[in-house]
């Protein structure tokens, strides 16, 4: 498989409300008074990542920024007299009301989450009292335990700015397999323990291997091979090896081969 046809399911990203959020949070936006023509900008530069990963998944995104778009120009607008309408609503409101809505629901989704990891610690999988793993045990989610997705994807972004990603070059066609990006990383890991981030992509400006390092990190992430974390808010963002993965789950020394370590 090449990072030309590895596809990165988008859901797992939260779509564009959990997007929203996530920006809401980062910038400490008041979220009765949003700034739309701000947090448009924002939206849509993170957009422009995904559709590095997904150009076919990003519809609802889309929908998104065209939604804050129409927002924006409604605020544009000169305000009517106050004699022609008797009560001027905010164009805001309903989006609002949305991210109000989302992230109750979030805030659930995250309690009843946790209750559950709680109820197979106490019910270890194949002991009595816990069932045969459900459907979510089939397809292992994209989660990150220490960071937000979000955050690694702004992270992604400020490097690829940094090494000038938007200047005109050759664009060289890459097909080198996504697995064999995992690999190269877990060797490193099985070397040096933990890397930065960004050390990841030092070396690499081409796009197909740029892009194709991040889908790796992702996998990686999905599969519970690696960990990604920062020690401080807004830090540096370090990956590492997992200590902690499920009995059951391959380890690293099945996932590469001894033969293809570094001497």
């Amino acid at each position: 498989m090449s990072v030309v046809d590895y596809r990165i399911d988008l859901e797992a990203f939260g779509g564009p409300m959990d997007l929203l959020l996530y920006l809401v949070k980062k910038h400490e936006i008041d979220i009765y008074d949003i700034p739309i023509a701000d947090l448009l900008e924002q939206f849509l530069e993170h957009m422009k990542l995904l559709t590095h990963l997904d150009v076919d998944g990003v519809g609802e995104f889309l929908v998104m920024a065209s939604t804050l778009m129409e927002i924006k120009s409604r605020m544009l607008l000169p305000a009517p007299e106050p004699e022609e309408v008797e009560e001027l609503e905010d164009p805001r409101t309903e989006l609002v009301r949305q991210l109000l809505d989302y992230k109750r629901f979030k805030e659930i989704s995250e309690e009843l989450d946790d209750r559950r990891k709680e109820q197979a610690k106490r019910f270890p999988r194949g002991s009595s009292g816990e069932t045969a793993g459900g459907d979510d045990e089939d397809e292992p989610k994209l989660a990150l335990d220490e960071i937000s997705l979000w955050d690694l994807c702004a992270a992604y972004s400020r490097i690829l700015q940094e090494i000038e990603f938007n200047q005109n070059r050759e664009v060289v066609f890459d097909d080198t397999p996504v697995e064999d990006h995992m690999k190269t990383i877990v060797r490193r890991l099985r070397a040096e323990s933990e890397v930065s981030f960004r050390s990841l992509f030092e070396g690499s400006p081409d796009r197909g291997v740029l892009v194709a390092m991040f889908v790796a990190v992702l996998e990686l992430v999905r599969e519970k091979e690696i960990r990604v974390y920062q020690e401080v808010a807004f830090g540096e963002i370090f990956v590492r090896r997992r200590e902690d993965r499920p009995e059951d789950a391959p380890q690293f020394g099945d996932f590469v081969d001894e033969s293809e370590s570094p001497a």
